[in-house]
């Protein structure tokens, strides 16, 4: 065993955060064309045979009490790694994003390679689905996206620039800076954590809402929007800001529209979105595991004015980006690496507990190549990326740009959100609602 195999802190975290109820996936559904009905029995055959010949897919998490590293997981190769444990062809499905919230339901077999792929053929054969499963504690989205894409059909890439290997020991805290690190994580934790979040805040009572929390029930749907990123770069360049701020604005106007229709009302509300930001070089040497830090955005739910919550959350954003990634919420993944792995192990149970202290929802970007992906000469048509959801939360958002088009792919309690559809269909509403502001 190397420092090299040993689970990053951020990554343990992970692992020792996921209980029966909240699994610690993330996910990936992709709508493929189908030229025959076939195609879907031949695409599972293509990705257990590709799945073996992937070595980060063959790796197997397993927990270590040697001294220097007590209570913390190593990868390794799994000596047993069979491909058709993990990849599996389902009967017809008449809808995909139904199957897909089942699936995700349940957690991954921790003592295999913690990833799956679930083939769901279409019921009129001229289209089938994947659903990618992988730990979080094995990837974040970019490293994830990279392992499905190992097992897609064969890319044109530019050539790889491999980059020096950092030393192990380099990457290892220095302890006698140890205390001063922990003083300064903690503060950041504090300020990102907002625990005072339902006092006034600048003269302005600001709250969260009850439909975004939830008593754990273990239940899970998903749903999918599928929006024009051209009508995304029309609002843009009428009310500027980035792709991404315009992105969380429509998640903050769905999130207005959708209480005032549920009768949950929206007055006062400013729900704390966490924002992943990833620290991950492209072609990075050290590859596995998670590169994430993490932005706090108070999404502007109680403004009525769409262009209002855009300009909102292009301030915040840019606030956040001057911070850098590593104050505020990005501190969380600072602290990660200064807690010993036994701390991680006794402590999961508490920190799974301590995310809705930190945070009301989550809404993140997964970024796709520009170029179309295909499985088995079968192009992928729509591709939702899903994100795992936090002990006591009820809603998560994932959004990727695929081919000109911007995916959407939504995470509930099944329980606390009986109408995800209601949800997803306020954030086409709203892309509607800020061009009609634009003028456009």
């Amino acid at each position: 065993m190397t420092a090299d195999d040993l689970l990053a802190p951020l990554d343990l975290a992970f692992w020792n955060i996921e209980s029966t109820d909240h699994p610690m996936h993330l996910g990936a559904l992709g709508v493929f064309s189908a030229g025959s009905p076939a195609a879907a029995a031949h695409a599972a055959d293509l990705l257990a045979a590709r799945a073996a010949a992937v070595p980060g897919l063959r790796m197997r998490i397993r927990d270590v009490w040697q001294p220097l590293a007590f209570g913390g997981a190593v990868r390794e190769p799994d000596p047993d790694f069979d491909p058709r444990h993990h990849v599996r062809l389902h009967d017809r499905a008449a809808d995909f994003q139904a199957e897909a919230g089942r699936l995700m339901e349940r957690p991954l077999e921790r003592g295999r390679p913690p990833w799956e792929a679930h083939v769901l053929p279409g019921e009129d054969g001229m289209s089938f689905a994947v659903l990618f499963k992988f730990h979080h504690a094995l990837a974040d989205g970019l490293r994830a996206l990279t392992l499905a894409a190992a097992v897609l059909d064969p890319m044109d890439l530019p050539p790889r620039r491999p980059r020096p290997a950092q030393p192990a020991a380099s990457r290892l805290p220095d302890v006698r800076r140890l205390p001063g690190l922990l003083r300064g994580a903690v503060s950041e934790v504090g300020r990102a954590l907002d625990i005072g979040a339902s006092v006034a805040v600048s003269g302005l009572g600001v709250r969260s809402s009850a439909a975004l929390t939830a008593v754990s029930t273990g239940t899970r749907r998903t749903a999918g929007v599928v929006i024009d990123l051209d009508d995304v770069h029309r609002v843009r360049k009428v009310a500027g800001g980035t792709v991404n701020d315009v992105l969380i604005a429509v998640v903050a106007g769905a999130l207005r529209r959708w209480l005032d229709e549920r009768g949950d009302g929206s007055a006062g509300v400013r729900p704390r979105a966490l924002i992943p930001v990833s620290q991950r070089r492209p072609r990075s040497a050290h590859p596995q595991g998670n590169r994430l830090s993490g932005y706090m955005l108070r999404l502007p739910v109680d403004d009525p004015d769409p262009l209002g919550r855009l300009a909102h959350c292009r301030t915040a954003m840019d606030r956040n980006k001057d911070a850098g990634p590593g104050r505020g919420a990005g501190a969380v993944a600072l602290l990660a690496d200064h807690v010993p792995a036994l701390g991680h192990r006794l402590g999961g149970p508490l920190a799974a507990q301590a995310a809705r202290l930190w945070f009301d929802i989550l809404v993140t970007s997964v970024p796709l190549p520009g170029f179309g992906l295909k499985l088995g000469g079968n192009a992928v048509t729509e591709v939702f990326p899903y994100a795992p959801l936090a002990r006591g939360q009820a809603l998560a958002v994932a959004v990727s740009t695929y081919r000109g088009q911007v995916h959407y792919g939504l995470v509930a309690d099944a329980e606390a959100v009986p109408d995800l559809d209601r949800f997803a269909a306020a954030l086409t509403a709203e892309v509607e609602t800020l061009i009609t502001a634009c003028g456009s």
